[in-house]
């Protein structure tokens, strides 16, 4: 079975690892002692974000199923008559992306935005924070 630090449980919950610590102290996910550092079996941080996702769609946030989420900050926006470049550096990974100049508009994106590029397939979807 596989076992996970709280810091890679933040990781793949994706919140800070005080976060993580405090979900665990209030028994949200059970945690174990291996030398001294709390860990997290596998099916149990599994069922975890079973749970997380659920509780998210009924809070009514918005969901897809586009993975591989990459948050940046745009770096570049290129805007043409009718398409647009834009570029996210999402931490050591550059993504460009090409889009409708009317969707670069509407996002409101130019540099300096934070923006989350999603990467599925061959595609690249671009959300604001």
């Amino acid at each position: 079975m596989q076992y996970y630090s709280i810091s890679e449980a933040a990781e793949l919950l994706r919140v800070s690892t005080d976060t993580a610590r405090r979900r665990a102290d209030a028994g949200r996910f059970p945690v174990t002692r291996q030398d001294s550092k709390r860990m997290v079996a596998g099916p149990a941080l599994a069922a975890f974000c079973v749970e997380l996702a659920r509780e998210t769609a009924e809070e009514g946030e918005v969901t897809t199923s586009a993975r591989n989420a990459m948050p940046g900050v745009v770096t570049a926006a290129t805007l043409g008559d009718v398409t647009a470049q834009v570029e996210i550096q999402a931490g050591p990974h550059r993504v460009v992306s090409l889009l409708t100049r009317e969707a670069v508009e509407e996002l409101g994106l130019a540099v300096g935005i934070h923006a989350t590029a999603r990467v599925k397939s061959t595609s690249v979807h671009i959300d604001l924070g």
